[in-house]
């Protein structure tokens, strides 16, 4: 079982928003130009106005040379400003793009042993990656927009030092406040979207089960089993906005006293006859800009979302999935062999067995069963020992030639594509019509399907199927991509006799050139079988034909002693 890493929020994050920032570095470059550019307009500006309005002769207009500047950098702001909204946008696109395909890849490489609630996945995928794909842009324009403040103090000492140093005395305090910002809004960022995972998690798992809740009226119960979190989400997103507000409110109290004091002491200057009356405009507007960090706090907000997705998103990457070789097998008659297997905990521990090529082998017992069908086929790897097929053991297979050769059909199987045809021919190979509709005949499944509206070709929305119909349609596909080894994980449990009966029949006839493993708790299924291994502990306690288990009352007491 595969179980989330027990890990700091942060672990593997830095490092995951690298990796998407590669993926759209040219967008992300733009987003640094346009922004760097605005900057540059921002700090120039307040010049060129000084400029502009020291030019005015009293009682006069200013000269058409000193107003241009400042039409050309106002416009400048604003084509970099269009150029940022584009490259932002496209940059948050492709990286979300690949951090949702990063995951899903991950998600399904991982497999069954992923043990993570499917709606935690979902929202980790379509909400976690769409946080976390800002960062990006997010980041050059937190870092960019540092330098209108840099340019501002640099500016002001041009004009006079002593406003710049008033100014200058009270930045530390409000770079600690942005450190703190930074801090306080990434670990409250991830705890939200912990908990909206969670919510997220219970109602797929509501969903799931909306049929069995219906018929046992407890709607209202599972209300509020699925809702139990969201005073938490609520206290953490009320938490997220009091940091940010009280940063926000603490960094415009910060602004509105340095303007002040810049303002009295330039004043003072101006009085002095130590600036001029433009000088004192750009003053005033270098002092907003030097300590005006609201552009930066929103940034850095979204920067702090930002990591909490990835941060949740790297806790899915760091998930083992396992490897494949690159070996493929030679000609062989579908022997399986475990030896010293243990897995799942201990339902298998220390398990020996050898499955004959080309027999059909039933598994029985009280439990174990479905584990040993996970590693038959290597859906889930053993904690020690191994699992061969043909003298070969199956992690280095492969994984083109593990699916080829080793099949499943399984007791709730799920359909996949867009039509009834299209399910039966989901697998590692693409098989013709002929060969699907006599799959779909040995599994009894060809009547039903031509029952509906439109046969083979009817939409599987369009397909509503009891239990037993939903099996017999996996055992078709199953069927249909059979290689030199099948797995039939209690396949067969939701059939009635008649059917279970007949579809034993071509699975030991049609099929017996293959090895069958037939995992069953049916008696009739396992007197059919050329062999039964009878699991208990974790152990193979018998390899023998049902007659002759049959004698032992034990292995009666498995079925209830019926025949």
């Amino acid at each position: 079982m595969t179980t989330l890493p027990a890990a700091s929020p942060t672990a593997g994050a830095n490092r995951l928003l690298l990796r998407a920032a590669g993926r759209a570095r040219g967008w992300t470059a733009l987003v640094a130009a346009a922004a760097l550019a605005d900057a540059a307009a921002a700090v120039l500006l307040p010049y060129a106005l000084a400029r502009a309005i020291d030019a005015v002769p009293p009682g006069g207009a200013p000269a058409a040379a000193a107003v241009w500047p400042c039409v050309a950098l106002v416009v400048a702001s604003a084509v970099a400003e269009v150029l940022s909204e584009l490259s932002t946008g496209c940059a948050a696109a492709r990286s979300t793009a690949w951090l949702r395909h990063t995951l899903v890849r991950h998600v399904l490489a991982v497999g069954p042993a992923l043990r993570v609630p499917p709606g935690d996945v979902a929202g980790r995928v379509v909400g976690g990656a769409a946080e976390a794909g800002v960062a990006p842009a997010a980041a050059p324009e937190a870092a960019v927009g540092l330098v209108p403040a840099a340019g501002a103090l640099v500016a002001l000492f041009l004009i006079d030092w002593r406003v710049a140093a008033a100014i200058a005395v009270a930045l530390p305090a409000i770079f600690l406040l942005l450190r703190a910002f930074v801090r306080d809004i990434s670990a409250t960022a991830h705890r939200y979207l912990t908990v909206q995972g969670t919510i997220a998690g219970r109602l797929a798992e509501a969903l799931a089960g909306c049929r069995t809740i219906a018929a046992a009226g407890t709607v209202d119960r599972e209300t509020v089993r699925v809702l139990e979190p969201l005073p938490g989400l609520r206290a953490e997103g009320e938490t997220m906005w009091r940091v940010q507000g009280g940063i926000a409110a603490r960094g415009l109290l910060a602004l509105l006293l340095l303007q002040i004091a810049a303002v009295g002491v330039a004043g003072m200057e101006l009085a002095a006859g130590r600036v001029s009356p433009g000088e004192l405009v750009a003053i005033v507007q270098y002092t907003g800009l030097a300590a005006g960090f609201g552009p930066v706090l929103t940034q850095v907000l979204r920067l702090g979302r930002a990591r909490a997705g990835a941060a949740r998103a790297a806790e899915i990457l760091a998930l083992p999935a396992p490897g494949h070789g690159d070996e493929t097998l030679a000609s062989g008659p579908g022997r399986l062999d475990f030896r010293g297997v243990t897995a799942a905990g201990g339902t298998i521990d220390g398990l020996d067995l050898t499955v004959p090529g080309g027999l059909a082998v039933a598994v029985t017992g009280r439990s174990g069963t479905s584990e040993l069908a996970a590693l038959a086929g290597r859906l889930t790897d053993p904690d020690q020992g191994e699992v061969l097929l043909d003298g070969t053991p199956l992690p280095r297979l492969t994984r083109t030639e593990l699916r080829r050769e080793i099949g499943y059909a399984f007791a709730r199987p799920a359909l996949f594509g867009g039509t009834v045809r299209d399910a039966l021919a989901f697998g590692p190979s693409s098989p013709p019509d002929a060969w699907l509709r006599e799959s779909a005949r040995a599994a009894r499944a060809d009547d039903f399907i031509r029952r509906l509206p439109h046969g083979y070709q009817t939409p599987l929305a369009d397909a509503p199927m009891s239990g037993g119909e939903l099996q017999r349609m996996g055992l078709a596909r199953a069927f249909a991509h059979a290689g030199r080894v099948l797995v039939l994980d209690d396949a067969t449990s939701s059939l009635d006799t008649v059917t279970e009966l007949q579809i034993t029949d071509a699975l030991l006839h049609r099929l017996g050139d293959r090895t069958r493993l037939i995992i069953t708790h049916r008696a009739s299924t396992a007197a059919r079988a050329d062999l039964v291994a009878w699991l208990e502990d974790g152990r193979v306690r018998a390899l023998a034909p049902h007659a002759k288990l049959w004698r032992d009352p034990d292995y009666r007491g498995l079925f209830g002693g019926a025949g």
